[in-house]
């Protein structure tokens, strides 16, 4: 119950917020404004521009990585407290986790997905 009280007024409060933050905020529309915003350029092309699909793969193959990446961190920390208690059974929980990650990156590299053309 005090986790569903403190749920409703955290979701009260940011309604009042933004309901507060409509009504009396300054509202000044204007070309500039509402032009579309860029990194501080102005755009080069519509929105309906049409990207390669190598963009999308290096984003995803960078995310995936790297969060595979941070699950080696908590490893990491632990490895001293473990290590005399069952090298083996650490050595072989990274290996297996590496072996998975090299293969990962092998067959994507095969498949072409880190080529630029």
């Amino acid at each position: 119950m005090p986790i569903m009280i403190h749920i409703l007024a955290v979701a009260g409060l940011a309604g009042v917020i933004i309901l507060m933050s409509a009504l009396f905020g300054p509202n000044k529309p204007s070309a500039d404004k509402l032009d579309v915003y860029e990194c501080g350029v102005p755009p080069l092309a519509g929105s309906r521009v049409r990207m390669s699909i190598k963009f999308y793969v290096i984003a995803v193959l960078f995310v995936l990585f790297d969060v595979e990446v941070i699950f080696m961190y908590p490893w990491a920390i632990i490895f001293k407290r473990f290590l005399a208690q069952a090298p083996v059974a650490i050595a072989l929980s990274m290996g297996f986790f590496l072996f998975i990650l090299v293969v990962g990156l092998l067959f994507e590299w095969k498949r072409g997905a880190l080529e630029w053309d």
